[in-house]
């Protein structure tokens, strides 16, 4: 018998985050076999495809309970998704007509109709669409197997690695009942619902490795490391030292964070910073209030409805805006209008050369007026306990912020007319993301209530680098001195006029920022209920004073080497950090 390499390590995408050390489980999925042959009975072809979309709804609604479990309706509601495709009277009209006109064997008929769909799907740009595709896939191969009369068996033991070419959404939730240690697959990105479904349920995934199914077999001893996007087949004593260590450390660092989540967020010297969240989906809101963090400082609404078919009506968003605002009383929601277009998936099929620069944020509200307002409404209703403020993202221009605010005043007028409560004095403040914006921080400043720095894409737009561009995301710098001077003049003009600036990019989960955020002067941030202990361990060890050295120190700088390099020696001299050399 051929002796088992060591030490292989494979590199993918880091889907999901956490360290795990477990046998390899090899999921490879039974490709069924498609009869071409003629029938002759078709009423009973017929009746066979109904009982199969009958069995595989069953199925389904199987899964579907068990998801509402394990991720809360708003997750589950993938599979009410697929439920529905099983019920379109179109698809399932179409299926029949073709098996009577061509008198082909059902599965024949279910497996070259459906696959029209995920072909085309899989051939678009966006990546969303192409991960939809899959699990377009798993519904028709879920209604081929119950043609057959075949049924789903798992072998699977429990706690182990699954190894596979792509996991569907029913994979992981069924999987995840076998205590699944981590999740490693061929193909698949950031956004399938796999990845996201394993964020979720906080289990370490590395997707996107293309050769993992060919050089990781049956029982091999894996590390996965969902931090780096890394995968060791069999590793050696050193490796499993080295990670068992890291899983120690990890475990160790979380229960020292746990002890600070009802202590302030203030400095050595009495500085108290704002530490509030980025809320992406319902089900983080528990784990939001868990970590202690004072209110929300964006809710990415885009993200919130991200599984609905169309734009949701004034009812459907105004139920899930004061669903958070109810929760989070009496903290502040700071809710983001739509930010679409650009990496997210737009409601129409555009093609455009360049969509970070092209159409997007704000530019598709104000050409989109009724789905604006019916979003300005939802936010505006949800705001009766006056700790709802609303934020307009993509701002370039003042006339723009003009614009917006006179849409407001429209909704404002109308909510009066109808007799419909709100907060008179709702805040409505800026995404600062923009070198126009930014420069003119000063007038955006008086004629707003509040901003709040988009690093994220202030960054790319300031250096121009696409972030998602592995070619240059080396460019891709935080630290850059021009972002740094940014950041600072953007603080310092709100205060000057008196209004609140908060930061709510990834800069704010970064520990090695924060010394220097603090110094330049800002109050406020808002990161990932996940990280705000450790940001908060990071306030709790520095003096203010000494971060203000800090700050001028860099803004005197000239590169981004000179700026990372002073930021990782006073933090490592100033934060007893034990897991910060654990990368």
């Amino acid at each position: 018998m051929k002796e088992k390499e060591i030490n292989t390590i494979l590199k993918g995408i880091a889907a999901a985050p956490g360290i795990e050390i477990a046998k390899a489980y090899i999921y490879a999925k039974e490709k069924e076999e498609i009869s071409n042959e003629n029938i002759t009975d078709i009423d009973e072809a017929i009746k066979n495809l109904d009982l199969a979309l009958a069995q595989s709804k069953k199925e389904l609604k199987k899964i579907f309970s068990l998801a509402v479990d394990k991720l809360g309706e708003k997750r589950a509601a993938i599979f009410e998704a697929q439920m529905m495709i099983l019920d379109d009277p179109v698809l399932v009209s179409t299926l029949k007509k073709r098996i009577e006109n061509e008198m082909r064997m059902p599965e024949f008929i279910v497996d070259t109709e459906i696959s029209k769909y995920t072909h085309l799907m899989s051939l678009a740009n966006e990546a969303y669409m192409k991960e939809r595709s899959h699990d377009i896939e798993d519904i028709k191969n879920r209604i081929i197997r119950n043609l057959k009369k075949k049924k789903w068996r798992s072998k699977i033991v429990n706690d182990v690695i699954v190894v596979t070419a792509n996991l569907s959404p029913s994979d992981t939730v069924l999987f995840s009942r076998a205590n699944v240690k981590g999740y490693v697959t061929d193909f698949g990105g950031l956004t399938s619902h796999a990845a996201i479904l394993a964020r979720s349920l906080d289990v370490p995934a590395v997707v996107g490795l293309h050769d993992a199914m060919s050089k990781i077999h049956e029982n091999d001893n894996l590390i996965i490391d969902g931090y780096k996007g890394v995968v060791i087949i069999n590793p050696d004593a050193k490796f499993l030292n080295e990670y068992q260590k890291k899983i120690d450390k990890i475990h160790n660092y979380d229960e020292e964070l746990n002890k600070l989540k009802d202590l302030p967020a203030v400095t050595i010297d009495g500085r108290i910073i704002r530490l509030e969240a980025n809320l992406d989906l319902a089900e983080e809101l528990e784990y939001i209030i868990h970590n202690c963090a004072k209110g929300i400082g964006l809710v990415r609404t885009e993200q919130l409805f991200q599984n609905s078919e169309a734009f949701p009506d004034e009812e459907e968003q105004f139920a899930s805006y004061k669903d958070i605002a109810d929760k989070i009383y009496p903290d502040y929601v700071t809710i983001r209008t739509f930010d679409i277009g650009g990496d997210k998936v737009l409601p129409v099929d555009l093609k455009e050369p360049n969509p970070f620069l092209g159409w997007r944020g704000v530019r598709i509200l104000l050409d989109s007026k009724e789905l604006f307002k019916t979003q300005i409404r939802a936010i505006l209703r949800s705001s009766y306990h006056k700790n709802v403020r609303m934020m307009i993202p993509m701002i370039t221009s003042l006339e723009e912020v003009r614009e917006c605010q006179k849409l407001i005043d429209e909704c404002k007028k109308e909510l009066n007319e109808e007799g419909k409560p709100y907060d008179k004095h709702i805040q409505i403040g800026l995404m600062i993301e923009i070198p126009s914006a930014a420069a003119m921080a000063k007038e955006f400043a008086e004629e707003s209530d509040f901003l709040s720095i988009g690093t994220n894409d202030l960054i790319q737009y300031t250096l121009a680098v696409d972030r998602g561009n592995e070619i240059v995301s080396k460019l891709y710098q935080e630290f850059h001195p021009a972002v740094v001077r940014f950041i600072y003049q953007i603080i310092t003009e709100g205060k000057k006029a008196g209004k609140q600036v908060s930061l709510c990019g990834e800069m704010g989960a970064d520990p090695f920022a924060v010394p220097l955020l603090v110094g330049l002067g800002l109050e406020s941030l808002s990161a990932s209920a996940s990280v705000l202990p450790h940001i908060k361990k990071v306030i709790r060890s520095i003096s203010y004073s000494e971060a203000k050295e800090l700050g001028e120190k860099c803004l005197q700088l000239k590169t981004e080497t000179e700026i990372n390099a002073e930021l990782h020696a006073y933090y490592n001299k100033k934060v007893q950090d034990q897991i910060k050399n654990l990368y």
